[in-house]
């Protein structure tokens, strides 16, 4: 039997979007090199949607340092509304064009870690104060 300490909420939440950010990238990575539709000129973007998910991929990015500095209450909801934010985005990709295989795989781990990221925000509880005596 070990005492081993649970790992720190704000470690933990920065940690698991540290993974989200990779998994995107490896997705956009593996997009660009195996499926053919994004070499073929068929998808055309304006710069105000380069621009939406541009600011998407920051509040993830930003998510890293904010879940490490902002107090437990603030924490709790930026990661919520983050994580839920997210979880919608990559649920949306999925509509539309059929995605490849890599992409479904990715989209699911996705999915998966920012329904954790807000599972564990809505649970985090306050600190018990230590009774002093």
């Amino acid at each position: 039997m070990t005492n081993e300490k649970p790992m720190d909420r704000k470690v933990l939440l920065s940690t698991l979007w540290i993974f989200a950010i990779l998994n995107y990238i490896y997705a956009d990575v593996f997009n660009l090199f195996f499926n053919p539709a994004a070499h073929a000129g068929t998808t055309s973007i304006t710069a105000g949607a380069a621009l939406f998910f541009a600011a998407a991929m920051e509040t993830c990015i930003a998510m890293v340092i904010l879940s490490r500095v902002l107090k437990r209450g603030a924490n709790r909801w930026a990661n919520i509304a983050a994580g839920i934010f997210h979880t919608g985005l990559v649920a949306y990709s999925l509509f539309g064009e059929t995605p490849m295989p890599f992409y479904v795989f990715f989209a699911v781990v996705e999915i998966a870690c920012t329904l954790f990221i807000a599972w564990l925000a809505i649970r985090w509880k306050p600190a018990k104060e230590s009774a002093v005596r």
